[in-house]
């Protein structure tokens, strides 16, 4: 019952925000009748792409699949844009209605000033979008060094070189993910962490193209391990699990080690396990730090930043986590800072340090507008 009122009410929302941009391209384009049939055509394409991929995706041939793929999922954040415009250009018309402002020069070339509105909404919701997907091609690498205190430790130093929400898949390739080990092991880490959501939920790309292939070139002397996230369950897990680890990544799941003899890594399971897609539920973290000695440093991975305070209370030193994408495409970040105490960045509770990366790739829009695109290098100094 909660997925057919998901669904009714995305399938409303989309529709609705659809065809509403399109009546207003549509009635700005009365000046230029000769672009109203193409424009017409190219609107019921891409505005029914990602539909069609969807639910007849296994029935037609992969090229297509991916046109319609790319071009539907640029087109979730061109609605996004266009929404925005049009809606703020028909409160600039309603104010007008009841004061008037403005001037001789538009009320008398209505028509002409809607037509020249409309081609330039569509420039810039175009350059928007490049604009976005340039930005998704050239990550940050932002350093930053956390402090602990344990005396009693032989721990010196640790660095971390984290990365999470690559989401390979039709979105991002072979090439994107060789440039995240190029980049990761550029920085020389200790450690190599992928803090989940390593695979798109549509597996079929990832496993025909081998997208992971280039994981196994990830170098770090203490090795390369990966928590689970939300889209290796949408994906199915055990699948999600047999190909992760078939590329050289050693999956953490609800798992603690003592590497190098002075550091505890405790990888949780996603929140994922236990709802809908799995029947158990995910070791506590209290459970996972029974046999923990709190005399050395502790890490924990998580892939979704919940309940900062439960995790403070525990006395781990350091959680990092992703998931967020910190809303990804503006102004999105706003919703995400309302769910997430911390939506991205880092944070001190207590004795316990934050670090939540807004991601490496993306997830629906292959688009990025208000932040970049990121590999968190953290070293964790003991003093």
């Amino acid at each position: 019952m909660g997925f057919v009122i998901f669904f009714a009410v995305f399938f409303l929302v989309y529709f609705g925000a659809n065809y509403y941009i399109f009546i207003r391209g549509w009635q700005g384009l009365e000046i230029f009748p000769v672009l109203k049939k193409p424009y017409l055509v190219l609107f019921l394409f891409l505005s029914l792409a990602y539909l069609v991929m969807r639910f007849l995706g296994n029935y037609l041939p992969s090229p297509v699949n991916a046109v319609l793929y790319w071009s539907g999922s640029f087109w979730f954040a061109a609605v996004l844009y266009f929404f925005l415009i049009v809606l703020s250009l028909d409160i600039l018309r309603l104010g007008n209605h009841f004061l008037h402002y403005f001037p001789q020069s538009v009320t008398g070339n209505y028509l002409k000033v809607k037509g020249i509105l409309t081609l330039s909404m569509m420039a810039l919701v175009f350059l928007l979008l490049l604009a976005g997907y340039i930005n998704t091609l050239f990550p940050a690498t932002r350093e930053m060094t956390f402090t602990i205190h344990k005396p009693s430790s032989s721990f010196k130093t640790l660095k971390i070189a984290f990365a999470s929400d690559i989401h390979m898949g039709t979105l991002v390739g072979k090439s994107r993910v060789a440039g995240l080990v190029r980049r990761m092991n550029a920085v020389r880490p200790d450690v190599i962490i992928l803090g989940g959501d390593l695979l798109d939920e549509i597996h079929e790309p990832i496993f025909r193209k081998n997208i992971g292939a280039p994981l196994r070139d990830l170098k770090a002397p203490l090795g390369v391990y990966a928590v689970t996230g939300n889209h290796e369950y949408i994906g199915g897990i055990e699948s999600s699990v047999k190909y992760i680890e078939s590329v050289g990544v050693t999956l953490l799941r609800d798992t603690t080690i003592f590497l190098n003899g002075n550091i505890y890594l405790v990888g949780r399971e996603d929140r994922s396990k236990g709802g809908r897609f799995d029947g158990s539920n995910r070791k506590s973290l209290e459970a996972l730090l029974q046999q923990v000695n709190f005399a050395n440093p502790v890490v924990v991975i998580d892939h979704q930043p919940f309940h900062l305070d439960e995790v403070a209370r525990t006395h781990v030193d350091l959680q990092i986590s992703g998931h967020t994408h910190h809303g990804q495409i503006w102004p999105f970040s706003a919703l995400t800072k309302a769910i997430y105490e911390l939506s991205w960045g880092s944070l001190k509770k207590g004795n316990t340090y934050f670090y939540v990366s807004n991601g490496y790739g993306t997830w629906g829009p292959p688009v990025r507008l208000g932040n970049r695109p990121e590999i968190a290098v953290i070293t964790l100094k003991n003093e």
